[in-house]
């Protein structure tokens, strides 16, 4: 299937800002003159993408994080030089569209320092119309498929554990992603005995 790409008209002229919500906090994988804490309305960070390459195969697919649709999402923003711009496209393109999981898009982003600023960032959100979209699982099955899960990037629990290690370094509770990976290392939450 083919990824859904900007064109260069799509871009800015100066640098660039790169809005991550998950493994890209913890392994960017590109250079950036600074990074700050953002916000991005309208999606919000969900494990609704089976990984059959990352974090999973075909045959026992994983589980990794898109932007669904809805709600907010607290991250990190990525400044990258205008002259690592088109380097940096062409890696997070290699790492972020294997399968085509993701629409590329520029979305405002508000980081924060000084004051709240308003930038445009490029983003991958979770394409709903692709094979691969999950939806909203319950968190059972999310279990299941991230323990099952091991792809060419490695555990698919090791993903979902340094992503909440590397949130909780930024100051952000995400209350699913925090609930599975308390279950992935062997802890019990209270909604879950609940059930």
């Amino acid at each position: 299937m083919a990824a859904k790409a900007l064109s260069v008209t799509d871009f800015p002229e100066g640098d660039l800002w790169v809005f991550g919500y998950g493994s890209l906090i913890w392994k960017p994988g590109f250079a950036f003159l600074e990074q700050s804490a953002a916000r991005l309305i309208g999606e919000h960070r969900s494990l609704c993408i089976y990984s059959m390459v990352h974090r999973g195969t075909y045959e026992k697919p994983g589980l990794v994080l898109g932007l669904d649709r809805g709600g907010a999402c607290q991250g990190v923003a990525f400044r990258v030089a205008r002259r690592e711009r088109e380097a940096t496209v062409a890696y997070l393109r290699e790492r972020e569209q294997v399968t085509g999981v993701y629409r590329e898009v520029m979305r405002s982003v508000w980081i924060k320092g000084d004051g709240r600023e308003r930038v445009r960032a490029l983003v991958y959100v979770a394409d709903r119309s692709h094979d691969q979209y999950a939806g909203r699982l319950s968190l059972d099955e999310q279990l299941r498929l991230v323990k099952q899960g091991h792809g060419a990037y490695g555990n698919n629990a090791e993903y979902v554990i340094s992503t909440v290690a590397a949130l909780e370094a930024q100051g952000i509770r995400d209350v699913p992603l925090h609930r599975l990976a308390t279950l992935l290392r062997g802890g019990d939450t209270p909604l879950h005995r609940a059930r």
